[in-house]
């Protein structure tokens, strides 16, 4: 999976088949967003912030699915 230099974001990747991007953020929590097309999804890899991207470009437009066996704790 491609690691990037980013303060939020630990890695992201992609299955071609089902345009399933995987984005692990740096606290642990793995997102998986739904029929993500190929140059939304290299967008990422040249955005200047890819933190801001996904939330811009990514999180507005595709569903997703938080794996809640990796969420952190969040005190109420």
């Amino acid at each position: 999976m491609p690691r990037v230099t980013s303060s939020a974001v630990d890695w992201v990747d992609r299955d071609a088949a089902t345009g399933t991007v995987e984005i692990r953020y740096k606290g642990g929590d793995r997102y998986s967003y739904f029929e993500v097309p190929e140059h939304v999804y290299l967008g990422i890899f040249s955005a200047p912030s890819i933190g801001a991207y996904v939330n811009e470009r990514i999180k507005p437009f595709y569903r997703f699915e938080i794996e809640q066996s990796r969420r952190r704790f969040r005190p109420d």
